[in-house]
C-alpha cells in the first residue's frame, strides 16, 4: 500500500514538473534563450553540486561560451535566468516593474530581515523615503572626520608589518576598519573592533557570510529542509552567529532609545552624541534617523529598526571592505598609477601626513576617482544581483515569464570586450577618454534600486585609501588574488599587499 502510494505521488509530481518546466521553457525559447538540460525534478542542480565560491566565475564563463550572455538553468522547480548583457540590464534595472529581489535573498532574510534591500512595494518605499535625505551631502560631510578617525587608526596597526617585505592581506585590516566606520555612523557607537580583532560580530558576520554565499551556488543547500538534512551542523552554525549580531543590535537599539526619550524628556532633543566619553561631536547616527522616524504617523518599532540597522552593518562595512581591499591590491601592482595618486595627494592635501583629511580635500582627488571607479569595474564588491518578475514582462524585446529569477552577473558584464577596450586591463584614464555605457559600468547597481549608500561608500573609500597612501608605499607582495563569489567579491589566496612607511622627498 506504501510503495503504491509512493509511486503514485512521485508520478503525480514527475508530470507537474514537466507541465511547469514545458511552458515556462516555452517562454525562454520563443525569446531565443537555452540552456544546458536537466533531470526531472531536479533540474540542473547536479551540474553545481561540485562547484564552490572559487570555481564558479569559470562555471559561468563556460555557460556564456556555450550559451551565450543570455541562458537559463533549473534548480529544483525554481528557473534562474542568467544575464551578463548589459542591454538586458538596461532593460531591467531601469524598470519600475522588475524592482522585487529574486528568490535566493531568501537565503539572507533570517539575517537581515525584509529591511531596505530585501522589501518591496509600499514598505520599500517608505522604508527609502525615509533614508534618502541621511545622505544628503550635508550629512555625509559630518562622517568624514569618523572615516579619518578610523583610518588613522588603520594606519598606526599596519606600521609594526610595514617593513617592505612583510605580506599583509588587506581584506581582514579593511574589515574591522570598516565595520569601526559602520558601528558609529549607523549605530552611533563605537565598537573598537580594530583593537580587537576578535571582536564576536565582525567574527560572526563573516561566518554567515560564507555560509549564506555556499547556499547560494549549492543547488541541494539552496532550500531549508534539504539544507538542514545534508548540513545540519553548518544550519546549526548559521543560526547562532545570526542570533549573537541580533542581540548585538538589539542591545545597541534599546539603549539608543533610552537616550532619546531622556533628551525628549528633558526638553533638547537634540543629536544625541555619539561616544560622550570620548568627546565626539554631536551628529545624527542612521539610527537616531530611524528612532524618530514615522511611517503612516507611526514610529517605528525595534524590530522594524533591526532589520534595517542590520542590513546596513552589512552593506556598509563587507561591500566597501571589498572595495578598499582589491584597490589597493591594483594600486601596488600598478606603481606608475601609484605614484600619480600619491602627487595628487600632496598637492591637495600637503605634506602633514596626519593632518585631518575634509570634505573639500576628498572631492578634489579626481584621479583617485577614475582609480576607484577602475578597481570596482575591475572586482565589483557585488559580482551578482538579482531581480524577480511580479508578472510577465516584457523585458530588451523578450517576453519573460513570472516569477522568473533573474541572475545579473555583473562581475562578467564588467569586463565585456564588447563595451569596454581591453577589459582585463587596469586602465583608470579610460573613465576619462572612453564613452562608457551607464548601464555596462553598474558595480552600484542603477535605477529605482541602486545603492542608496553608493555615495557614503565612495567617500568612505576615498578616505581610507588616501590616508594608507600618506603613509605607505603599497607593494606588490603576496600570491596574486583568486576571486571568489561570497555575498561580496573575496579572493581565496587573500588580497595582498607588502607596505613601506612612505618617504617624503
Amino acid at each position: 500500500m506504501f510503495l503504491e502510494l509512493f509511486l503514485g505521488f512521485l508520478t503525480f509530481l514527475l508530470i507537474w514538473d514537466f507541465i511547469h518546466k514545458r511552458r515556462k521553457n516555452k517562454f525562454f525559447e520563443n525569446a531565443g534563450i537555452t540552456g544546458p538540460k536537466g533531470l526531472p525534478l531536479f533540474g540542473n542542480v547536479l551540474s553545481t553540486i561540485n562547484e564552490n565560491t572559487e570555481t564558479i566565475f569559470e562555471f559561468i564563463k563556460g555557460m556564456r561560451n556555450e550559451y551565450g550572455k543570455i541562458w537559463r538553468m533549473w534548480f529544483f522547480h525554481q528557473e534562474g535566468l542568467f544575464v551578463q548583457d548589459p542591454r538586458f540590464f538596461e532593460s531591467i534595472l531601469s524598470s519600475q516593474q522588475v524592482i522585487s529581489k529574486n528568490k535566493l535573498y531568501n537565503l539572507v532574510a533570517p539575517w537581515l530581515g525584509n529591511g531596505l534591500l530585501l522589501s518591496t512595494g509600499a514598505k520599500w518605499h517608505a522604508r527609502r523615503k525615509i533614508f534618502t535625505p541621511t545622505f544628503h551631502f550635508k550629512i555625509l560631510e559630518q562622517f568624514v572626520e569618523i572615516f579619518d578617525q578610523q583610518s588613522a587608526v588603520m594606519v598606526k596597526t599596519l606600521y609594526e608589518k610595514a617593513d617592505g617585505k612583510t605580506v599583509i592581506n588587506m581584506f581582514p585590516v579593511a574589515c574591522l576598519t570598516a565595520l569601526d566606520i559602520i558601528a558609529e555612523t549607523a549605530m552611533g557607537v563605537r565598537i573598537n573592533a580594530q583593537m580587537n580583532p576578535d571582536f564576536p560580530y565582525a567574527k560572526a558576520v563573516t561566518e554567515v557570510a560564507n555560509i549564506v554565499a555556499t547556499r547560494f551556488i549549492k543547488g541541494n543547500q539552496r532550500f531549508d529542509i534539504p539544507f538542514m538534512i545534508t548540513a545540519p551542523h553548518i544550519a546549526y552554525r548559521l543560526n547562532k552567529h545570526i542570533a549573537l549580531m541580533h542581540n548585538f543590535t538589539d542591545t545597541v537599539i534599546k539603549d539608543r532609545r533610552v537616550a532619546l526619550e531622556k533628551s525628549i524628556a528633558e526638553g533638547s532633543n537634540t543629536p544625541l552624541d555619539v561616544s560622550d566619553d570620548m568627546g565626539v561631536k554631536k551628529r545624527m547616527a542612521f539610527l537616531d534617523v530611524l528612532l524618530q522616524s514615522t511611517v503612516d504617523g507611526k514610529p517605528l518599532t525595534n524590530a522594524d529598526i533591526r532589520e534595517e540597522v542590520d542590513t546596513f552593518m552589512f552593506e556598509g562595512h563587507d561591500t566597501t571592505t571589498s572595495g578598499i581591499s582589491y584597490t589597493c591590491y591594483l594600486i601596488a601592482r600598478h606603481p606608475e598609477i601609484q605614484q600619480k595618486l600619491f602627487d595628487e595627494i600632496r598637492e591637495v592635501i600637503g605634506d602633514d601626513k596626519n593632518k585631518p583629511i575634509t570634505m573639500k580635500d576628498l572631492q578634489e582627488l579626481k584621479y583617485l576617482d577614475i582609480v576607484i571607479k577602475e578597481s570596482l569595474r575591475f572586482y565589483p564588491p557585488v559580482p551578482i544581483i538579482g531581480r524577480i518578475t511580479d508578472s510577465d514582462v516584457v523585458i530588451d524585446g523578450k517576453l519573460i515569464p513570472a516569477n522568473t529569477n533573474i541572475i545579473l552577473l555583473l562581475y562578467a558584464a564588467l569586463r565585456d570586450p564588447d563595451y569596454f577596450s581591453n577589459p582585463d586591463k587596469f586602465i583608470p584614464e579610460r573613465f576619462l577618454n572612453e564613452k562608457i555605457d551607464p548601464f555596462a559600468n553598474v558595480p552600484f547597481s542603477a535605477g529605482p534600486r541602486n545603492c542608496i549608500g553608493q555615495k557614503f561608500a565612495l567617500l568612505e573609500m576615498k578616505s581610507t585609501i588616501s590616508k594608507l597612501l600618506r603613509h605607505f608605499e603599497l607593494l606588490p607582495l603576496g600570491a596574486e588574488v583568486r576571486p571568489m563569489q561570497n555575498l561580496i567579491l573575496r579572493s581565496a589566496s587573500g588580497i595582498n599587499v607588502g607596505l613601506r612607511p612612505r618617504v617624503y622627498s
